[in-house]
């Protein structure tokens, strides 16, 4: 049975920075792939860093530092999901991470998933921003929700409070994840925010009968201060709040959980134990009832613009023309 080593990873962004951000998760990656790590996760949007302004400033005045934020934020593909991709490949890790990503005028809360060769075999973006967020994030559509083949095994991913929203969970679990890469910010609303990370992951473990591997950002104390200083807020919002953390299909954690600090935890995922948990519950199998209960989903990419073309168009004006022939001949 297979047997992955696995890294859930907790740094600080080099705030204020794309590309200071992308070069430390680079290095970080070169260094697990110096102990063997296959798998790695980082933080909910942790390149160039989380939007911590959105949710201490009203929108009035949080303009100058949204536009700092877009231009900071990451295209994809750009020289910086190149540099991750290519880490990825140097070191033959499958890497998941996330970002803010910039679509024209538009950010989204994007996850990014690299396998071993280097090449992105996933960018989903968060269907649903939270309360604070929708002032900075779109919403992303469902083409991302489903779980990927990779190098390692089959791969899901959902950001923060999408763990509040049992159908895009079943979706994951429904469509065979062997991992679920989990994704919070980290130094953000106190200790009842890790205590309810570590809630949501752990069950979502035991239900969807997968390994997951979450990571937290941190925020060092000078960043705070800067943030601080940025905003006029109180330190106490952009404190706390990490859970950093690997859990089996059991629900049990796996390795002490990071809750201050940088630092990652390593665990060995031996996938002998999804079979364990689903010989007694398989949420997508033997203990489902599909003809009582289902979900209904539509993974099409979202488009902008839907065009109707002049052969359509024809067909149209050929229908409206003969339904008035009959209008006229019934009168």
């Amino acid at each position: 049975m297979t047997t992955i080593k696995a890294a859930a990873v907790q740094i600080s962004p080099v705030l204020y920075s794309r590309e200071g951000t992308v070069k430390k998760v680079v290095e970080k990656v070169m260094e697990l792939g110096r102990q063997g790590v296959q798998f790695a996760t980082f933080s909910e949007a942790i390149v160039p860093y989380y939007p911590y302004f959105s949710f201490v400033q009203p929108p009035f005045q949080m303009g100058a530092e949204q536009l700092r934020l877009i231009e900071q934020a990451v295209t994809v593909p750009s020289a910086a999901t190149h540099a991750v991709g290519e880490a990825s490949r140097q070191n033959g890790m499958v890497v998941s991470i996330g970002v803010n990503e910039r679509d024209g005028g538009t950010l989204f809360n994007a996850q990014l998933l690299f396998d071993a060769d280097g090449t992105l075999i996933q960018r989903r973006r968060k269907i649903s921003p939270t309360y604070h967020e929708r002032m900075i994030w779109g919403q992303g559509d469902g083409s991302g929700l489903r779980a990927v083949d990779s190098a390692v095994g089959r791969i899901g991913q959902l950001v923060c409070w999408e763990h509040y929203n049992p159908l895009a969970r079943y979706a994951l679990m429904a469509d065979g994840e062997q991992i679920h890469s989990s994704m919070y910010p980290g130094s953000f609303g106190g200790d009842i925010f890790a205590e309810q990370t570590q809630v949501n992951i752990r069950q979502h473990a035991l239900e969807s009968g997968c390994f997951v591997v979450n990571a937290t950002a941190w925020l060092n104390a000078d960043q705070q201060a800067q943030i601080m200083h940025d905003t006029g807020c109180p330190v106490g919002p952009i404190s706390s709040g990490c859970f950093t953390a690997i859990v089996s299909p059991q629900g049990e954690l796996i390795g002490e959980p990071l809750r201050s600090g940088e630092g990652v935890v390593i665990a060995d995922l031996d996938f002998s134990l999804i079979d364990k948990r689903k010989r007694q519950m398989d949420s997508r199998g033997h203990y489902s009832r599909p003809e009582l209960l289902s979900l209904l989903i539509d993974r099409a990419p979202a488009a902008y613009v839907h065009e109707r073309n002049a052969h359509s168009m024809s067909i149209v004006n050929a229908i409206g023309d003969d339904c008035a022939v009959l209008v006229g001949e019934s009168r």
